[in-house]
Parts: C-alpha cells; structure tokens; sequence
C-alpha cells in the first residue's frame, strides 16, 4: 500500500512537473504575451529582448535566437515561471540552440522552478544528445531536485520502454553519474525503478553498467565494444575512463568501427559523448566518409549531430556522395543531398556522382533513380571527366538509354 502510494505521488509530482515545462506555462501572468502593444511597450530593452530569447527558445528557432543573443539578449534570463532560454533549450531537445546557449555563457547548473537542473529536465524527456552535451560541458551529474530524484532516476521513473531512453541512461552512466542512490521519494535505486516500472530493456542497460567486473584496458575495451555493436559495454569502457578517441592498429577510433559495421546504438552514445565524426584512419577513411561507402541511412542520421565535414575527401579525393551513387545506395544518395554537400564535386579521377553513377553503375534502376535524385539536387550534367567525356556520352556508349534520356533532359 505504501508503495502505491508513493507511486501516485510521483505520478503527481510528473504531471505538475511536466505541466511546468510546457510552453503554455511561459505566459502565466503575462498578459499579452512580448507581441501585446507593439509599438507602444515601456518595457525596457533588455526585457523585451530576454522574452523574445525565451520566445524563440520555444519555437527552437536558432536564426532568431542567435540574432537576439547579438542584440544583448541574456541566456540565463527567467521569467515567472523559471524558465530561461538555456533551460528551455535542455527540457525541450534543442540541441543547436542549446549549443548557442552554451557559448553565450549558460548558467550551467542554473535550476529550475523543482531546484533540478537541465541535466535533470534532459533525462527526464529521453534526449540522450542534450545529455551527453551538458556532461561535457561540464554539469552537475549528480545533482538531485526538490522531490529528491537526480537525473537517473528520471530517465528510469518517467521514462518509457524506448531506445530514446536507453540511449540517455547510457550516456548519463558513461558520463559517470552515481547509479544507486535511492530516489527521495520512493527509496528506490534506478536499478529497483526499471524493474517496478516493467522496463527490461531499461533493466538490462542498468544491469551491465553496474557490472563490478574490472575493466583492465577500457580503450582496449572501448574499441571492441564498438566493432562487435555493444552500447552497453561501451557505456561500462567509457564509464572506467577510456578515451573517446582510442586508436586501434589501422588508426581507428570506435566511432570509425562502429560507422564500418553500422553499429548504429554505439554511435549514439559515441557521438552524444563527442566523439568526432572527422578522426582519419591510415586508409584516409572517417566515420562520416564511411557512410557513403555503407550506404546506412541510419548512421548518417546518428553522425549529423557530430557536425560532420561535408567536405573531407577519401583516399581517391571523393566526398561521401560520390561512392554512395556508384554503389546505387538510393535512399542514401536521396538522403544526402539534403545535407548541402556538393553534388558537383570532382574526385581525383575527374568524377562527379553523376559520372561515377553511369561510369561504374549498371544502368539499372537504382542507379537510374540516383540519377534522377542528383539532378534535381543541382548536379551539373555538363561536367565531363578528364578525357571531355560527359555523363550523357558514357551512358549512351554503354547502352543506358533510360539514364541517356533523363541526363537529355526528355
């Protein structure tokens, strides 16, 4: 009976909790809203700024909010309901306006209206990348909030069954977070939490980070985890201290191995960690470029918030488009594109993707569909190779009259 008490009590305190940090809350007792009177507000300048700040917070719109940051707008400025524009950014996953925060000089254990700090409102929405961000920068990892919870044990108690979940426990357990301190409210462990709340995926990420076993090389440890696709074991490597950008014999890092053999779970944690998606092996080979080459729509996903350069070159002076559209990866050629990197690049063979698709293609559909998609991506079908031969030629020397006639333009 006490426990089911204890449980509608937390299931209370999660919906006032959650209420708080909703944008609806943002305009308590502020009649109007920033909009009301345009033109004739008295309000000073600095707290028009800091409303729109917290305005554009919301709507994650990080154009505007960079904007206001340039005027003065301060980061850390709160309104009645305690919300500044860093904590919004934490609460609500905005992770590039988080970023802005940061630099612009974020309270970084600034606390909200339930004394938690962003961490806290991060793990409780199951946003692993925001975690992983302010682990970095430095925050509080074990802070614990008015009704006695520290970030674990929101991923686990107001979590759900998700791998959103399972990657933000991972990330708050490699980033080093005590895992077993009873919570205020219940006196349960996280570990004591997954299980009440029927979690076993949640259980089971606990259960090996808590493992005792001596980790004698976490570098060592680190690397095979990311090669064989354990993000558990990764989280445990990290959490006994391995380095992030740990080097095997061929120079590569575990993120590298884990782009290789499409290990997407480990390249979430690696990358909410900050692991580099630009680290070079001896082939010339990054994560990033590796994508290309793999053609996991999955893994290019997990590599973008590592702000990859769209521009770095493999060893035959490619960009990850170029192998993509040779070895028809349609749906990650389509995928690509979208990222602005330069369809038009050429390699150190003279190629394009459009020339590497019809030169080494095989005229079949999906190199017909790649054509297509690199077309109206911007790419350039008057460029030729270095013998002045252009992709229309090749494809009618080699037969490819659908590939002829979309690069003619019929």
């Amino acid at each position: 009976m006490t426990r089911l008490l204890a449980h509608a009590v937390a299931v209370v305190l999660f919906l006032c909790l959650t209420a708080a940090c909703q944008p609806a809350d943002r305009t308590a007792g502020q009649a109007g809203g920033p909009s009301a009177g345009a033109g004739t507000d008295a309000r000073p300048d600095q707290t028009r700024l800091d409303e729109d700040l917290r305005d554009a917070a919301w709507a994650n719109d990080v154009r505007r909010a960079k904007s206001l940051v340039a005027q003065g707008a301060d980061v850390n400025a709160k309104d009645s309901t305690v919300q500044s524009a860093y904590l919004i950014a934490t609460s609500e996953g905005h992770l590039d306006l988080l970023r802005l925060t940061l630099d612009h000089g974020a309270a970084i254990n600034d606390k909200d209206s339930w004394n938690g700090t962003g961490l806290i409102r991060a793990a409780e929405r199951g946003h692993h990348l925001v975690v992983g961000q302010l682990l970095q920068s430095g925050i509080d990892r074990n802070h614990v909030n008015r009704i006695g919870y520290q970030a674990i044990h929101e991923a686990v108690w107001l979590g759900r069954e998700t791998p959103a979940y399972a990657r933000t426990i991972r990330a708050i357990g490699a980033g080093g977070a005590e895992l077993t301190r009873p919570s205020g409210s219940e006196k349960l462990t996280p570990l004591q939490m997954a299980r009440e709340r029927e979690h076993p995926t949640l259980e089971g990420v606990l259960t090996r980070m808590l493992d005792a076993t001596p980790i004698a090389d976490p570098d060592a440890a680190l690397l095979q985890a990311a090669q064989r696709g354990d993000a558990d074991q990764a989280a445990r490597a990290l959490r006994a201290g391995a380095n992030l950008e740990a080097r095997d014999g061929q120079q590569r890092t575990p993120l590298l191995l884990a782009a290789t053999f499409d290990r997407v779970e480990v390249a979430h944690l690696l990358v909410a960690m900050g692991a580099s998606a630009d680290a070079l092996d001896d082939r010339h080979d990054t994560p990033w470029l590796v994508t290309g080459v793999t053609g996991s729509v999955e893994m290019l996903e997990a590599l973008l918030p590592a702000g990859p350069d769209l521009t770095v070159r493999n060893r035959y002076g490619g960009v990850a488009v170029i192998p993509a559209s040779e070895r028809g990866h349609v749906e990650y050629v389509r995928r690509v594109v979208q990222t602005g990197i330069d369809v038009n690049h050429v390699n150190d063979l003279g190629w394009t993707a459009l020339l590497e698709a019809v030169i080494l293609g095989d005229g079949g559909k999906r190199h017909q569909e790649i054509v297509e998609i690199l077309l109206a991506a911007g790419a350039d079908p008057s460029l030729a190779d270095k013998d002045g031969v252009t992709a229309l030629e090749h494809a009618q020397t080699k037969g490819y009259t659908e590939i002829a006639a979309l690069l003619a333009g019929r």
